[in-house]
């Protein structure tokens, strides 16, 4: 099932361990003295505060300074009340990626020139198109439905089977949805943020959705049904997720974990913007992975989704950028402008928040 398969990619990038937690050790305080009243005789410093009286207000309070550079101890996420264990987990999952997918995946992009794998990547989204559109139908989307059956008929004809995208090339988007995103149309909280052995990144809904593209995704009751043997099945599913986790890599997946203080905590909250932007449909997808894969449910991305956040899809137009170029940043360094370029006024006259 390309769903599950691709979401395996996700998951098994998407590891690692953060940094120890920091907090600045309280400061010991001394009890107020006072020279100026007469009546009162000067205590020593040394002296207990009295009974019920409030401690000095920076006693529990961590340096402003140290807070803004992010060491003290941050609020524990409300939706990730598992933390410890998906830790563990996403340790176990890392551990998978380093030894045997990501090498894997860097041999095949040396190997497979890199049309051949944007056309593997085309035929895998092209069979998870009536996956989408049963699920658009059941969301009562029938529009968006239309423009997935639109998509398999033409890139599956004149596209030779997805080979090539030419339903994006005439104006026909992608309309992508799983179980997981219909679950939530139909009102079914998302609940806690898990992380899954293998499959990654996920809520307690979404892994019921998973669950029931195993059984109801028709490419993948297509595949279970035919003649091919178990090691073909196999192979094609192999290729999938060693495809899927090459195309996280071209997309700069790598880049934004490895940059991170904790990994863990940016690819949690890159799961929640992109699964919140998958659910109220904002289909162009950001940087990492943007179509990698039709399952929203795993895919990471580094901010929210904005229009100069959005990168353009190597994948389905053929003058893409290089695939290992860097991500532009997309805060301009004082004294230039927004597109990276010098600025055209003199700093000072440059207004300021």
């Amino acid at each position: 099932m390309r769903t599950t398969v691709a979401a395996c990619s996700v998951a098994l990038l998407l590891s690692g361990v953060s940094p120890a937690a920091m907090a600045q050790p309280a400061r010991p305080v001394a009890a107020p003295t006072s020279a100026a009243s007469p009546q009162t005789p000067q205590s020593p410093a040394t002296t207990p505060a009295p009974q019920g009286a409030t401690p000095a207000p920076d006693a529990a309070t961590p340096d402003a300074g140290f807070a803004a550079d992010g060491l003290a101890d941050a609020a524990p996420e409300p939706r990730d009340r598992y933390e410890k264990l998906n830790r563990g987990i996403w340790g176990f999952n890392q551990l998978i990626d380093r030894i045997i997918l990501k090498p894997v995946s860097s041999g095949y992009r040396a190997i497979i020139p890199r049309v051949a794998r944007r056309g593997i990547t085309r035929v895998f989204n092209n069979l998870g198109e009536p996956w989408s559109f049963v699920n658009n139908m059941l969301q009562a989307k029938p529009k968006r439905a239309l423009l997935n059956l639109r998509r398999f008929v033409v890139n599956t004809t004149i596209g030779v089977g997805g080979l090539a995208d030419h339903a994006t090339k005439i104006g026909i988007r992608p309309a992508p949805e799983d179980f997981g995103q219909t679950l939530a149309v139909w009102g079914i909280k998302s609940s806690a943020y898990v992380v899954l052995p293998v499959f990654g990144p996920s809520t307690v809904r979404d892994g019921i959705g998973t669950g029931v593209a195993f059984v109801a995704d028709p490419y993948q009751i297509a595949i279970n049904q035919s003649d091919l043997s178990l090691w073909t099945k196999r192979g094609i599913g192999i290729v999938s997720l060693v495809n899927a986790r090459a195309n996280l890599t071209e997309s700069g997946a790598d880049s934004f974990l490895q940059s991170s203080l904790d990994p863990y905590a940016a690819a949690r909250s890159a799961f929640w913007q992109r699964r919140t932007a998958a659910i109220a449909n904002q289909d162009a997808g950001p940087a990492i992975n943007a179509n990698a894969t039709n399952s929203s449910a795993a895919n990471p991305t580094t901010g929210p989704v904005t229009d100069a956040a959005i990168a353009p899809d190597p994948f389905i137009t053929d003058d893409a950028p290089a695939p290992d170029a860097t991500p532009t940043n997309p805060v301009a360094p004082q004294g230039t402008s927004a597109t990276d370029g010098p600025a055209t006024q003199p700093d000072a006259a440059v207004p300021r928040p």
